[in-house]
């Protein structure tokens, strides 16, 4: 890849303006007439020519000195040596004032000015030999510093890479090398994931989808991107974010972080921890699942409450979620793969993210209207999910919508804690499409208090004659016989026996409990120590 110039973009380079600061140039009392707002132009070289037709000997990128011998008195001369700078892309011509031209010659001046091509005159005799040296040598010392960093950058990602290091470490690297947040986006500008300092990160991710299209990549203004492509197909990009150093270094150390990651993803990646939007990372489970990282650690720091909700407004903004005027729904699915949930997501064009937080439970944020109906889209996208052939078994939980961000860390717990209560339940009973809440009743309170030492005392003392025993399908029978409201003829259906069979299991259970399951309270007793027990299990 080549820039315009023809050179390397990394290639080291002074600007204009940056060399008109150098000391040596100051002494010669530099004047800018032409093309003033074009300084910022790389020079990647500078070449003292008197030859009228020296254009030709250019390849761009040269800061031109000249005295003008040969263009004195023929205004049509000047007009055309300017011109064919401009035609071999030079970045400045510099006139030395003296015997040729005691004053800046309007003829070269005017066609400078319309061909944008920066023009310099020096008010006093100036040795451009001092003017070259000066400037090659700074240009050489950049470039040896640049080809020691590209070196050292490529053999310290190499050197993690082949070490097992996690792709985290790869940004965490980068980011320290840059001294600047460091962020990974889809082709669509959503953030996959960052490095940096996370108050530096946070401002950048504040208005990401805005900030990233206005800045185009340009390193101008220290924003540096790289493509990330594999097998000639682009996927992302890495963007440094507010680079301050040499806009060369900042080239580079985009392109070798581009090839490190690139090479990370070839060798298959090493299912290690990687950071998403501002979040504390897990695993991942391959590298196609940039996406789902970046949901997973923005639900996970709700979830968990490590970050409060409102600093994590920017990320979640940045990973595509709209928070805008919007009601949030937390869902929690158990049966369902984070690839299938989104697939369901889009089919029903429910804007939301959805992944598995390491519980085997997909925890999914909808972000709806104000005017949806919230409890008709969570019902509608549960019987879509369970049309899908590999989920028909999946079950929805939710929380009530949340109007207000703050809220949305205790929706997610809510729906969580649902989740789990009906995963104590004992198998094969109706459920309704949306578990909520008010559909666990004392489940749901057991849970809660299934840590409580007293709760745990008491669910083994009830139990005791049957923890531990021979016998686990007894346990399985009482489980199924108390979660149907004693029905007798239900649990001998779902547990495949004959009720004389069934008969015969609830008296030995009686036997071993030493209760009567016929009695009411003895009966409740016993269900609640049953629903601690589970709880505690679970």
């Amino acid at each position: 890849m080549t820039t315009a110039l023809g050179q390397q973009p990394w290639e080291p380079a002074l600007s204009v303006r940056q060399v008109l600061t150098l000391e040596r140039v100051l002494a010669g009392q530099p004047e800018v007439v032409a093309g003033a707002h074009r300084l910022d132009r790389p020079v990647r070289w500078v070449h003292v020519a008197e030859a009228a037709d020296v254009g030709v000997m250019l390849s761009g990128g040269e800061m031109v000195l000249t005295t003008g011998v040969l263009l004195a008195g023929d205004e049509d001369k000047q007009g055309e040596y300017v011109r064919s700078l401009h035609r071999a892309e030079a970045s400045a011509v510099v006139l030395g004032l003296g015997r040729a031209f005691p004053a800046p010659p309007d003829g070269m001046r005017r066609a400078a000015e319309r061909c944008g091509l920066p023009m310099v005159v020096l008010h006093r005799p100036f040795p451009f030999a001092e003017l070259t040296e000066e400037v090659q040598s700074r240009l050489l010392r950049r470039k040896f510093a640049a080809v020691s960093l590209s070196e050292a950058v490529r053999t310290e990602l190499t050197g993690l890479i082949t070490a097992g290091a996690p792709v985290q470490r790869l940004l965490d690297e980068v980011a320290r090398h840059g001294g600047c947040p460091v962020v990974v986006t889809n082709l669509a500008h959503r953030v996959l994931a960052t490095a940096g300092e996370r108050a530096a990160v946070d401002d950048v991710l504040r208005d990401w989808e805005r900030i990233a299209r206005q800045a185009g990549g340009g390193a101008a203004d220290g924003w540096v991107r790289a493509e990330l492509s594999c097998r000639g197909e682009r996927w992302g990009r890495l963007v440094l974010c507010g680079y301050r150093g040499e806009r060369a270094a900042g080239r580079l150390l985009a392109d070798r972080a581009a090839e490190a990651l690139v090479l990370h993803r070839m060798l298959g990646g090493d299912g290690t921890r990687a950071q998403g939007p501002g979040g504390s990372g897990d695993s991942w489970d391959s590298w196609d699942s940039w996406e789902e990282q970046s949901a997973r650690n923005l639900l996970t720091d709700l979830v968990t409450g490590a970050v409060p909700a409102r600093q994590l407004l920017p990320r979640a903004r940045a990973a595509g979620l709209p928070v805008n005027r919007r009601v949030f729904v937390p869902l929690v699915v158990r049966g369902g793969e984070p690839a299938r949930l989104d697939r369901v997501l889009r089919l029903l064009g429910l804007p939301g993210v959805a992944a598995d937080l390491g519980d085997g439970r997909v925890t999914v944020l909808l972000s709806l209207a104000p005017d949806q109906d919230a409890r008709a889209l969570a019902a509608h996208f549960a019987a879509r999910l369970r049309s899908e052939p590999e989920a028909p078994r999946a079950v929805v939980a939710a929380a009530d919508a949340r109007a207000a961000w703050d809220d949305v860390p205790a929706g997610l717990r809510e729906a969580r804690h649902v989740a789990d209560a009906v995963a104590d339940s004992a198998p094969g009973l109706d459920l309704p499409p949306v578990v909520r809440l008010r559909d666990i009743h004392l489940r749901g309170l057991v849970r809660l208090l299934r840590d409580d030492p007293r709760v745990q005392s008491f669910a083994e003392r009830e139990l005791d004659g049957l923890l531990g025993g021979p016998d686990e399908d007894l346990l399985a029978v009482l489980r199924t016989y108390l979660a149907t409201g004693r029905n007798k003829s239900r649990t001998a259906q779902l547990h495949h026996v004959s009720r004389p069979a069934l008969y015969r299991r609830l008296e030995a259970i009686q036997g071993r409990l030493g209760v009567d399951l016929d009695d009411f309270e003895q009966a409740a007793s016993v269900h609640i120590a049953l629903l601690a027990h589970d709880a505690q299990r679970g």
